[in-house]
């Protein structure tokens, strides 16, 4: 059961839900986008470790040697926070102090495999949970990232988005995919969540196919 149409785009059942990603789908237009796959949130020791985390490096491996090899393109996201920013619950923010700049907990994962451009985010003390944007927390000023021009100079129409956190980066990043004109798809089997609240996934999941965002396998 195939999740996307010849020309590589997200497509299928109206509901969105429980889709493949057929072997021959990641061709030139498309693009992987991969959220956030960091020691502090993949590792077991991390600052915010996700339950389940490191199971997603080889998938993620996986889909990026399928990429390659059809044509596809494959970008990076990276939380860069400073020590010190209101995103920090020791700065009366939400979170754990986790990916701070030039530390091991900010790097991508070491089994993680790199081919493409890495695009960080909140270097400046911003909330950046989407891949596109980031939010001032004291002016609530919204900037851009890099990632729409650097999808846009490769030609991507379609972006398949996996890594973590499911029900927050992951979410916001394919949200905002949506949102730009993309043909959105998250892939389920490359992705875990961190649920703050029981049921946080599949809420966020719910609200991915409400907005146009197709769930695949």
């Amino acid at each position: 059961m195939a999740g996307v149409n010849d020309q590589g785009e997200p497509s299928g059942q109206p509901q969105g839900r429980e889709r493949s990603a057929g072997a021959d789908t990641f061709g030139p237009g498309t693009a992987l986008v991969i959220v956030d796959v960091q020691n502090d949130f993949v590792d077991p020791g991390g600052g915010l470790y996700v339950s389940g985390g490191e199971d997603v490096v080889e998938p993620i491996n996986d889909l990026i040697d399928r990429f390659i090899e059809q044509g596809g393109a494959v970008l990076y996201t990276q939380d860069w926070h400073p020590p010190r920013t209101p995103h920090f619950v020791t700065d009366g923010g939400p979170w754990p102090v986790h990916c701070v700049a030039g530390t091991w907990g900010a790097e991508l994962h070491p089994r993680l495999r790199i081919a493409g451009e890495v695009v960080r985010k909140g270097v400046n003390g911003e909330d950046g949970y989407s891949g596109f944007s980031m939010l001032d927390p004291k002016s609530g000023k919204v900037g851009a990232t890099a990632l729409e021009g650097l999808l846009e100079e490769r030609g991507a129409r379609s972006v398949f988005v996996v890594g973590v956190a499911g029900d927050v980066c992951v979410k916001a990043t394919a949200l905002d995919a949506a949102a730009r004109g993309f043909d959105t798809a998250v892939v389920r089997s490359a992705v875990r969540s961190v649920e703050l609240q029981p049921g946080d996934e599949s809420r966020a999941y719910d609200e991915l196919v409400r907005a146009g965002v197709k769930l695949v396998e």
